[in-house]
């Protein structure tokens, strides 16, 4: 695109979509790579996804994408923390249809005598 001339205000170009070197850059997030991990041993259906927004948070961050770095790190720790209650929850059934299963076994004695 060129840039246009009017006589009296000179060219105009258009706006710059770059950031500007000097202004204030946030703090990079935390990437979260160890919730990802977690997800791996707590309910690993959901590593794929929590390891895909840990993989992006840097780049996000360094082409100025400040909201979606952040917005991806807070995303790889919902997940992992969502694969912990996951795995939390799907052990107290388990432990619950033990403890059911031994109270059925326990409760039908042998009746033969009768």
């Amino acid at each position: 695109m060129y840039p246009t001339s009017s006589p009296l205000s000179g060219p105009s170009f258009p706006a710059q979509t770059m950031p500007t070197y000097g202004a204030a850059q946030p703090a990079l997030p935390k990437s979260n790579a160890g919730w990802a991990a977690a997800t791996i041993i707590f309910f690993w259906p959901l590593a794929f996804a929590a390891f895909n927004h840990s993989a992006r948070v840097y780049p996000l961050w360094a082409t100025g994408d400040y909201t979606g770095a952040e917005h991806a790190s807070d995303r790889t720790k919902r997940l992992g923390k969502t694969a912990l209650w996951i795995f939390v929850i799907l052990n107290a059934m388990l432990i619950a249809f033990y403890i059911l299963m031994i109270a059925m076994v326990a409760g039908a004695g042998d009746y033969s005598s009768y």
